[in-house]
Formats: C-alpha cells, sequence, structure tokens
C-alpha cells in the first residue's frame, strides 16, 4: 500500500506536511506558485497589515553563519494591494496568509479583505521587530486578539506565538480558548549582533529575530510542551533544514512543519524533506503520519 504523507491541519488538508513558513518567498503570486511546485504541502504568504509599512530602517538582515537575525519590520504593501497577488496563487495550492496589525479591530479589517481568497488566516502576534513589542507575550493579549478574529470569520485561524516567554504553554492555552484551530510555534527568538569596529550594533533596528538552524532545539520544546497542554493542531517551525529535524517536529508533536530559512539556500528541500520522511515511514514500518506523530510522549500522559 502507498504511504499516506497528507495531513488535515487546522481546518485545511496538506499533500504532505511541509509548508513554506511566513516571511520567505511569500511575496508574490508566482513564489507561491513556485515553491508549491517544489513540493511544499501548503504555503503561508507574508505578513500583510491593512495599510501598507516600510519596515525598519537597514540594515534589516545579517547572517549569523548557521542562521540571520532579521529586523525586517513587517514591511508589506497594505492588504489592499497584497490580495492581487493572492489572486495569482492557484487554486489548488493549499494558501494560508499571515496578518497583523495594531489592534484587534485592525487585524479583523485584514481577515475580511482576503476572505474569500485564502484558505486560512495566520495571525502573527509574534514579530519582535515591531513597535509597542510582541502582542503574544501576554496570554490576554493572545485570548482578546484571537476572540476577535474567530468571531468575526469563517476562515481556520491560526496563532503564531513567540518564544519569548517565561512559559509559551500560557499563551498557546489562552489562544486555543479564545477558538484558534491551530498554534503555530515559533517564531523567532530575540538576538543582536554588535561591530567590534564600530563598538555599535548592526541592525538598524538594533534587535532583531534570530532564526535558522540555531533555533531548532527551542522549537521542539516548545512544540512538544504546546502539544502535551492543548488539544488543537501544533504547527512546528523553527530551524528545519533536513529530514532529521522534520521528523523531530513531529515526534514532538507537530500536525505539520513550516520551513523559512533554509528555503533561501535550497528551493527543493520540501521535496527532499518529504522523500526522507518516506524513506523514515518505511524503514518504521509506518503507514500513515498520524502513527508516529507525538511518539516522544509515549511515557506520559497528555493534560495530566
Amino acid at each position: 500500500m502507498p504511504l499516506e504523507t497528507n495531513v488535515d491541519c487546522g481546518g485545511i488538508s496538506l499533500k504532505n506536511p511541509c509548508m513554506l513558513a511566513a516571511g520567505v518567498l511569500g511575496t508574490t503570486g508566482a513564489s507561491m506558485n513556485r515553491v508549491f511546485r517544489c513540493g511544499a504541502g501548503g504555503v503561508v504568504s507574508k505578513s500583510v497589515s491593512m495599510e501598507g509599512k516600510p519596515g525598519n530602517p537597514g540594515p534589516v538582515v545579517i547572517s549569523t553563519g548557521a542562521g540571520w537575525i532579521n529586523s525586517m519590520g513587517l514591511p508589506n504593501p497594505g492588504a489592499s494591494e497584497f490580495i492581487d497577488e493572492l489572486r495569482e496563487v492557484d487554486e489548488e495550492v493549499p494558501l494560508v496568509c499571515s496578518v497583523f496589525g495594531e489592534t484587534p479591530g485592525r487585524f479583523v479589517e485584514v481577515v475580511k479583505r482576503v476572505e474569500g481568497v485564502v484558505d486560512a488566516v495566520e495571525l502573527n502576534l509574534s514579530c519582535p521587530n515591531i513597535e509597542g513589542g510582541i502582542i503574544s507575550s501576554r496570554p490576554s493579549e493572545v485570548e482578546r486578539f484571537t476572540s476577535a478574529v474567530v468571531g468575526e470569520t469563517d476562515l481556520p485561524v491560526w496563532v503564531k506565538l513567540t518564544p519569548n516567554v517565561s512559559d509559551i504553554t500560557m499563551t498557546a492555552k489562552a489562544a486555543e480558548k479564545a477558538g484558534a484551530d491551530a498554534i503555530v510555534a515559533i517564531n523567532t527568538v530575540r538576538g543582536m549582533v554588535i561591530d567590534i569596529e564600530t563598538q555599535m550594533p548592526v541592525l538598524g533596528n538594533k534587535v532583531g529575530g534570530l532564526s535558522g538552524e540555531q533555533i531548532h532545539p527551542i522549537a521542539v520544546e516548545a512544540v512538544y510542551r504546546i502539544y502535551r497542554e492543548t488539544d488543537i493542531p501544533v504547527i512546528g517551525v523553527g530551524g528545519v533544514s533536513n529530514t532529521r529535524e522534520a521528523i523531530e517536529m513531529i515526534l514532538a508533536g507537530a500536525q505539520a512543519i513550516q520551513i523559512g530559512s533554509a528555503v533561501q539556500k535550497d528551493i527543493e528541500i520540501f521535496k527532499k524533506i518529504n522523500m526522507g520522511i518516506k524513506k523514515y515511514m518505511q524503514e518504521k514500518n509506518i503507514q500513515k503520519i498520524s502513527e508516529f506523530r507525538g511518539n516522544a510522549h509515549q511515557t506520559e500522559t497528555k493534560n495530566p
């Protein structure tokens, strides 16, 4: 019998568990179609607000060797313009739009604008590079923002959380209580690079978000804990660059996986990881992904 790598995740169906993460190649309809043709099970667009946003002053990205620190500041043309790019995404592509705003009402406005064009929305409550701080650092704010959107749309609502908190399960539970269909964990980790010659921070915004392989163990631990403490799907994102790391996420409890930084080096990463997952399933005599999802919890009781 053929192996089953398709998954149902947070209200949408994916041909495989590997998705494009927000912020990388999710800028145009053409780029999102290309990613899907390169093996992604679905795509998440760049984050979009109601009005256009120029982003932070440069420099905005710097390599750390094994990853990146960025302080982009969520630049985007605004929902009314970006929706033209979303309409260019092929109908067969599971499309999630990442959205953000300064208030719950602004989130709702963006979501209402993209309804009918996308299959789900991902609430970016966790960017570390915007004025006013990280919304998802406070459970009460996660619940307030999520509830506002859930109450105004029939689209599946995913909530992307920050790891820059003392206990990510508290914000995950707040999103679940508010009616979220899935949790996306994690966004970038706050970081800084200082030039020792100028003795000044390199990034124009001084502080940025660290992504790439360095944060993978942090992401796996977050997924593991959220899976144990909640009953809605968890989508794992953070430093996935090979099959082993993708399987780690699934064993921790991830329903699906998002890949970002690694795509910049190899757009074929989706095909390679999906082939690797199938090989792993064959070696372990596993027919469906659900048969090994969360197996790292085998000796534990969920939601004790």
